[in-house]
C-alpha cells in the first residue's frame, strides 16, 4: 500500500473508530452499567488515529511535495487540538458527572472532523 492508500484507509478508521466510542460514552452517560473500564484504552487506541492520520499526512506532503490545501490543514490540525481539549477536561470538577457525555459528543465532533477532511480533496 502506498502512503496515501493509508491515509485513506485510517481515515476511515478514525471516523468509525470515533463514531462507535462516541455511541458508547454517550450510552454510558445515560446507562451506568456501560462505564466499564476498557472504555479508557479503547478511548487512547481510538484518539491515536488522529495523530497518525497526521504523521501520515505529513509524510505525504513531504515524500511526495505536495501543496498542502489550507482548509485540509486546518481540520486535520482542528482535530488534534479537539483530542487535547478533551484530553485536558476529562478531570476537571464541572464536568465530572458528565465526562461521558462530554467524550461521547468530543468523539463524534472528531468524527465529523474526519469526515469532512476526507471530502475536502
Amino acid at each position: 500500500m502506498t502512503l496515501l492508500e493509508w491515509h485513506d484507509l485510517n481515515a476511515w478508521v478514525l471516523i468509525w473508530s470515533n463514531a462507535a466510542l462516541g455511541l458508547w460514552f454517550n450510552a454510558a452517560q445515560m446507562a451506568p452499567r456501560l462505564r466499564h473500564r476498557a472504555i479508557w484504552p479503547t478511548t487512547v487506541v481510538v484518539q491515536a488515529t488522529v495523530f497518525t492520520q497526521a504523521v501520515l499526512g505529513v509524510l505525504i506532503v513531504n515524500r511526495m511535495e505536495l501543496e498542502l490545501d489550507d482548509m485540509h490543514a486546518l481540520y486535520g490540525f482542528s482535530t488534534i487540538i479537539a483530542v487535547g481539549i478533551l484530553y485536558s477536561y476529562r478531570s476537571s470538577p464541572f464536568i465530572r458527572d458528565r465526562q461521558w457525555l462530554l467524550y461521547g459528543l468530543g468523539s463524534w465532533f472528531v468524527m465529523g472532523l474526519g469526515l469532512r477532511n476526507l471530502y475536502l480533496h
